[in-house]
């Protein structure tokens, strides 16, 4: 007997009223973005001068003795912005949007190409040094609410500019300068308004078509109502996009774009080849070029997706992904160069500077000093295994903090080896492009997230900073929850697996949900183990 068909329009409509939930609540947030002072993160010092907020490059990044290594040198805990070690203002501080560093070291970039038509977000003059200021800076990001560790100084010109690669910032300063020149509004004066609408419109306004593509996508290679249902309503709530779409960043960004290359990448492996209906056609291969490319602009480890989509499609119409992917996909790369050489008269982005004089430069956050042992989270003194396990099932865990994310390794692992069953060593090509639209998709998700933990276990030791997840891995998020699909359906059929899965997508809202009021901190697993002193960086 044939199975009855699932209700299709009684799911669409679950779909759109989890997403509508979403994509509200995010807006809710993003209306109410507010930097919060926290006291528990914050202590008090009445030898400090009165109202300070320590700025690293404005007060020459002071450092505090927190104790000795077992040969003898001084350990020493940086005191900056983003650091443990912050002292709570005496003075009440000026009220921002802005969270942290990271968004800070961009939207001083915005404002300062708007208003100042140039890239430089501070100097450094010694004839302006005070014993307040004994490196004479100035400039946007000393002033109070703009302080960011993340900038780099040109050591010839003592000028300071965003580390951050330009191209995400330029666009963005795009829409500032339309809100600037014909409404007259300053992100100075009318942050509140800058911000929030800027939020609304790169973050709110994507995350809304990603949750519906993404829904689609669920849909088509799901096989349950159960299975669909827990991924849909994961990826509305229980990833780290919906918290990140308070803060401008790359990774929110990147992820929609993600989705937004492989919605029409799939089209593509679907109608190509249907010599009835004249295959895809050309501006399916346009989008996916074209996003694929600035996924990985503003998220450098996702130039392994772009590739990976590329070959995919040049082996299934060599001739259009040739014609049309690959201009469309040299568009972005341009800008990320152009605007790259445009800000710090390089090519190459800041990035690649680290260890060098632009980020080494005296008073810097980054500098190491002879003698001294760095502690906090940007420096984590320990073993490449050590970081390995925190990255994946520890306090930054991909795994711990979304666990839902092992129905994606399951789920990818059983169809990579059933697509390689059929097959594929004999005649790669041809198996190649005879493979479903989800196997592939399945096993581009396990390459990626093998290759991109590998990266940053053998590069860093860096969990990027004060973060309420694994933020390096969020463009990942799309290709992991199609991954799952299989597994989820698999559950689906079982009371048990039915209670599993809830348990997955509780820990895993949980996890989002908990930096409610700023992202850019702490993970609650790093809380609890720090708490209880089995962590201290």
């Amino acid at each position: 007997m044939d199975k009855p068909a699932e209700p299709l329009l009684s799911r669409r409509r679950v779909y759109v009223l989890l997403v509508t939930v979403a994509v509200a609540a995010a807006c809710g947030r993003i209306l109410s973005a507010n930097r919060v002072y926290e006291p528990d993160i914050h202590r008090t010092d009445p030898g400090r001068a009165a109202g300070a907020i320590l700025a690293p490059l404005a007060a020459a990044n002071p450092l505090e003795a927190v104790g000795l290594t077992a040969g003898g040198q001084y350990v020493w805990r940086t005191v900056g912005e983003d650091e443990p070690a912050r002292l709570w203002p005496r003075a009440r501080p000026e009220p921002t949007p802005l969270f942290g560093s990271n968004d800070r070291s961009r939207w001083a970039t915005i404002r300062a190409l708007v208003e100042n038509h140039s890239y430089a977000v501070g100097d450094r003059d010694p004839a302006r040094a005070t014993p307040q200021n004994p490196y004479g800076n100035a400039g946007i990001i000393f002033e109070d609410g703009w302080q960011t560790l993340d900038v780099v100084m040109n050591p010839d010109t003592h000028v300071f500019y965003s580390s951050k690669p330009p191209l995400l910032s330029t666009l963005v300063a795009g829409e500032y300068w339309l809100m600037h020149r014909f409404l007259g509004l300053s992100i100075v004066e009318d942050r509140w308004t800058v911000v929030r609408v800027t939020l609304l419109t790169v973050n709110a306004l994507p995350f809304l078509i990603y949750l519906l593509l993404l829904a689609g996508l669920i849909d088509r290679f799901g096989t349950t109502d159960w299975g669909r249902l827990l991924l849909v309503a994961t990826a509305c709530f229980a990833t780290y996009l919906g918290p990140f779409a308070i803060t401008l960043n790359n990774h929110t960004v990147a992820a929609c774009s993600v989705v937004f290359a492989l919605f029409p990448a799939l089209s593509i492996w679907e109608r190509e080849g249907d010599a009835l209906n004249g295959g895809a056609p050309a501006y399916l291969y346009a989008l996916a070029g074209l996003f694929a490319s600035f996924a990985a602009c503003t998220e450098l480890p996702a130039t392994s997706f772009a590739v990976a989509l590329f070959v995919l499609l040049l082996v299934k119409s060599p001739g259009r992904t040739l014609g049309f992917f690959l201009p469309a996909a040299l568009l972005p790369v341009a800008g990320f160069f152009v605007t790259n050489y445009l800000a710090i008269g390089k090519w190459t982005p800041a990035y690649g500077e680290f260890g060098g004089p632009m980020y080494e430069y005296p008073g810097s956050h980054w500098k190491r000093e002879p003698g001294v042992v760095k502690r906090g989270i940007d420096f984590a003194a320990e073993g490449k295994a050590v970081y390995a396990f925190h990255l994946l099932l520890g306090h930054h865990g991909l795994l711990s903090l979304t666990p839902v994310f092992v129905l994606s390794l399951v789920g990818a692992v059983w169809l990579a080896v059933r697509a390689l069953r059929r097959g594929g060593l004999r005649r790669p090509v041809a198996w190649l492009r005879a493979l479903p639209g989800l196997e592939w998709v399945a096993g581009l998700t396990l390459v990626l997230t093998v290759t991109v933990v590998a990266f940053y276990v053998y590069k860093t030791n860096n969990y990027g900073g004060w973060t309420s997840g694994p933020r390096w891995f969020m463009w990942l998020t799309p290709l992991l929850l199609l991954a799952a699909a299989p597994a989820a359906d698999w559950l689906a059929g079982r009371r048990w697996g039915c209670g599993l899965g809830l348990l997955l997508l509780g820990l895993s809202v949980l996890s989002a949900s908990y930096p409610a009021w700023n992202p850019w901190r702490h993970p609650w697993i790093y809380n609890l183990l720090e708490a209880h002193g089995w962590v201290r960086y």
